[in-house]
């Protein structure tokens, strides 16, 4: 398979993750949205691993993205600092 077959059989689900990305931004304060749009996005996870979905992520939601240098180490660490404090992983459950 290539790089585009793979990028095809799975349009769909990034463009919803993308639709999502875009709607978090909107409802973000603008005053936190002006550093993201600033600084970019930061993937993490297996999926920041697929070759090319910074690219993608930055065509769809028109802010830069980027790949974190270890991905699934970033991912690991970023859990286990919101299970460090419990309070603030409540309050970003709640808002779901």
């Amino acid at each position: 398979m290539t790089t585009s077959e793979v990028i095809e059989a799975i349009e769909e689900p990034l463009t919803t993750i993308v639709d999502a990305a875009k709607a978090v931004l909107e409802k973000t304060p603008p005053e936190l949205a002006s550093d993201i749009i600033d600084r970019g996005i930061l993937l993490t996870g297996g999926g920041a691993m697929l070759r090319g979905i910074d690219e993608f992520v930055t065509r769809r939601v028109g802010v830069p993205a980027y790949r974190a240098e270890e991905p699934l180490v970033a991912t690991a660490v970023g859990a286990g600092r919101a299970l460090e404090d419990l309070a603030v992983m409540r309050r970003m459950v709640q808002g779901l």
